[in-house]
């Protein structure tokens, strides 16, 4: 939907209202676009925010297709909607980016396979199964253990099994059953870093590429983000070049994050996320333009911003509460007072190991940057993951 031909301002509607939707909300005010959000209540993170929000869940499709009826065009901060119902409303001539298709793709592993094989592009190796004795026979040939992933709906390590043997192996099936999901088998490789790398991409094809991102998992959690990734640099050229083809292969409209590994010096899709990603946060305050605002601009089909770092190290660490009790408005002017870091909450209720927020420090290298974004973490209550291995006698 070209600026021209809309004589108002622009109205996006968000299905999902959570942390991504929030900072969405936020890049939204100074292009004046006007947000509208289908929350799954009004406590959501980005419904605290938002002028104007409906409450439906989003498998409820007359309430889907009445909020997509108030909007110019439809997007996501989740993948939640059933994409039978988003081929639905494109039939009914609302304007999804991205559209049915991508997020078909996005939400499914198996169908990312189909598309990674089809496009000769790297990938660990791995497999759709149908039996226990699938997944038993890929162990015996490859390896044990073996991974075992969902096709649908796992994130944030849900979904995601390190299965050890056969017996392990029989187990997990039938209780895959039970719960109708549907199983991939991968082999499991030896990991030197976790990366990733986000653009934005205009309808057109037009991309704007984020420098590539070390990403830091534990137990299945983003807990940080090192930018630039410290990597050889043909790494980073082939991280980037599997990204655009990735982009290209799913059409995507809006922010695409292709997380990756590196693995014997290769460099090998792990997943996709057709949306504002975590991997991309650290663009909020430490690059020229937010994955939110590039988002923003993509699917309203306006020019990208650039996406040059704003330092030459910037690294962003997940504020995720230690307990009940972590109170983030006691810590916020101790977080505040170290020098160069950003604050942005969520407004969520703290639960152990809940995500809340994120700091992100600007430096002249990542470990400067580094040091600093851990003592805002630490002073806003939050987990800092090398304390608890120090503590379990584990290197961080």
């Amino acid at each position: 939907m070209p600026a021209a031909t809309v004589s108002r301002a622009p109205r996006v509607g968000i299905v999902g209202a959570g942390q991504l939707a929030r900072m969405t909300v936020q890049a939204a005010i100074p292009l004046a676009v006007q947000v509208r959000l289908l929350a799954a209540s009004a406590n959501d993170s980005a419904a605290q925010v938002c002028r104007h929000v409906a409450v439906a869940p989003p498998t409820d499709f007359p309430s889907l297709a009445a909020f997509a009826a108030g909007c110019d065009v439809l997007t996501f901060d989740h993948e939640l909607v059933d994409a039978r119902q988003l081929r639905d409303l494109e039939r009914a001539g609302h304007v999804l980016r991205p559209t049915a298709e991508t997020m078909a793709i996005a939400q499914n592993k198996a169908r990312q396979l189909a598309l990674w094989r089809r496009h000769a592009l790297p990938h660990p190796e791995k497999q759709s199964v149908s039996s226990a004795e699938e997944i038993v026979a890929f162990g015996d040939e490859r390896g044990w253990p073996v991974i075992v992933k969902a096709a649908q709906g796992g994130y944030d390590g849900r979904g995601v099994w390190v299965v050890p043997d056969a017996r392990a192996a029989a187990e997990l099936w039938l209780q895959a059953l039970d719960r109708g999901l549907t199983l991939l088998v991968e082999h499991r490789m030896p990991i030197e870093r976790e990366i990733a790398v986000v653009l934005a991409r205009r309808p057109g094809g037009e991309i704007a590429v984020y420098p590539v991102v070390e990403t830091v998992q534990r137990d299945g959690i983003c807990h940080e983000l090192r930018v630039p990734a410290p990597l050889d640099p043909a790494l980073v050229a082939e991280a980037e070049r599997i990204a655009r083809a990735v982009a290209e292969a799913v059409k995507v409209v809006g922010i695409l994050a292709v997380e990756m590994f590196v693995s014997e010096g290769r460099v090998l899709i792990n997943e996709i996320a057709t949306r504002p990603h975590n991997s991309g946060h650290f663009s909020l305050g430490g690059a020229l333009t937010s994955q939110f605002e590039n988002h923003l601009r993509a699917v309203l089909d306006w020019p990208l911003g650039r996406t040059d770092l704003l330092a030459p190290a910037v690294v962003t660490r997940n504020v995720l509460a230690s307990s009940a009790e972590t109170d983030l408005h006691t810590g916020i002017a101790a977080a505040l007072a170290v020098p160069g870091v950003m604050v942005h909450l969520y407004g969520k209720q703290p639960r152990p190991g809940r995500k809340i927020g994120h700091v992100t420090a600007l430096g002249d290298d990542l470990a400067d940057a580094r040091e600093r974004a851990t003592r805002a973490v630490e002073a806003l209550g939050g987990i800092v993951w090398e304390r608890t291995a120090e503590r379990e006698g584990a290197h961080p």
